[in-house]
């Protein structure tokens, strides 16, 4: 037995009829076929699925589809404007803050979330912030780099 559900999805509503047990990250990817936030630990440990949730970061691997219905998602897809990168995805490009790039969605939108709260993050606020996140490849420098460059373009 499906349950109709409507959400917006990085500003387009999708109206879609899912099974209660269908996880938002399963929803995000596998029926709206947005591949950006990734599967990994399916345990909310990596961060590699976090989006944007009524405007704060969750891991959509914690939470069912039907619990987001009428709600608004961004995915990293939905950061970029007019095919222009979002700060944090050119910080990200430019510090040369990813390898493998598996975890990068997921910090991205971490990230977005902390500088919402806090638009001058500290380096210990930047690795505070994302804690929830873990990758694999890095020493995390690059990655607080790349937030703080964005911090800086966006404040300027």
């Amino acid at each position: 037995m499906g349950r109709e559900i409507s959400v917006t999805v990085n500003g387009t509503t999708h109206t879609s009829e899912v099974e209660p047990r269908l996880l938002l990250v399963e929803y995000i990817r596998d029926v709206l076929n947005l591949t950006g936030t990734h599967v990994g630990c399916d345990t909310s440990n990596c961060g590699a699925c976090t989006i944007s949730l009524n405007g704060a970061a969750v891991k959509s691997c914690t939470l069912f589809a039907v619990q987001a219905d009428g709600g608004e998602v961004t995915t990293i897809e939905g950061l970029a404007s007019n095919g222009d990168l979002h700060p944090l995805q050119e910080g990200f490009w430019e510090m040369h803050g990813l390898q493998c790039g598996f975890c990068t969605p997921g910090m991205i939108m971490s990230a977005n979330d902390l500088l919402q709260k806090n638009p001058n993050p500290s380096e210990a606020e930047i690795r505070h912030g994302l804690a929830g996140n873990f990758c694999r490849c890095t020493g995390y420098h690059n990655i607080v780099k790349a937030v703080q460059y964005a911090a800086d373009k966006m404040s300027s």
